[in-house]
């Protein structure tokens, strides 16, 4: 009768080290997949136009992973540099007006720009803080992303004079969501990154980032004032 027991817990425990054991594994795989998936497929885009003569690939028998995004990152960069001074501004410039001209080609590179600008432009405060706002309903609190103070006509529009505009994530994935206008009073800042904020959404709020517990309130004691002593 003892035997079942031992060969049910020695069933559980290899049962825990198997789940131990795959939520190290499958991290480190799929992240070693797709980085892998991400540097071959801008190898096959930049490889094909690097000259032979600079290409490693055409001088040993093997071919060399990501030699194509190194020389990607370096072709962006000078890029980057080039526009940086009046003559690259005014050549920018009359592509940006060449490609006004195209109606569909027009809305495209506009919506795109300004959403990179906004992503990753250092002097945006895009996604730089996570909060709490009662939705959908008042009692129950969703997490959202700060983006930036409200602008334009729809902080013209609104009644609140000081409006955020926020993102609301969607669980399991948070690339996905709802653009909020909320007042600036109705939100609640959270100490926690962004990223940590991300985790708890994709998780379901089964990841939480380690904070301090809440004490218990102590019951309230009376205070016992001085009597005046007589003079």
């Amino acid at each position: 009768m003892s035997e079942k027991p031992k060969r049910q817990g020695a069933g559980r425990r290899l049962r825990n080290y198997f789940l131990t054991g795959l939520i190290i594994v499958a991290p480190l795989a799929i992240t070693a997949y797709l980085t892998w998936t991400f540097i071959g497929w801008v190898d096959s885009w930049v490889k094909p136009y690097i000259p032979s003569i600079y290409n490693p690939d055409y001088y040993l028998p093997f071919a060399v992973p990501g030699f194509g995004l190194l020389t990607a990152l370096v072709l962006i960069t000078m890029i980057g540099f080039l526009t940086a001074n009046l003559v690259g501004r005014s050549i920018i410039a009359f592509g940006e007006s060449l490609l006004d001209r195209m109606p569909l080609v027009r809305s495209l590179y506009k919506g795109l720009k300004q959403i990179f600008q906004t992503v990753l432009a250092e002097q945006s405060s895009s996604f730089k803080q996570a909060g709490l706002i009662e939705y959908p309903r008042r009692g129950l609190w969703s997490i959202v992303f700060i983006a930036t103070d409200t602008k334009g006509e729809v902080d013209h529009r609104l009644p609140e004079h000081e409006s955020i505009s926020v993102f609301l994530p969607t669980t399991p994935n948070p690339t996905s969501g709802f653009l909020l206008f909320v007042p600036r009073k109705d939100i609640l800042i959270l100490d926690m990154s962004v990223e940590e904020a991300a985790k708890m959404v994709i998780s379901a709020g089964l990841v939480a980032p380690d904070f301090p517990k809440k004490e218990p309130l102590q019951p309230a004691t009376k205070v016992k004032l001085k009597q005046p002593q007589p003079k």
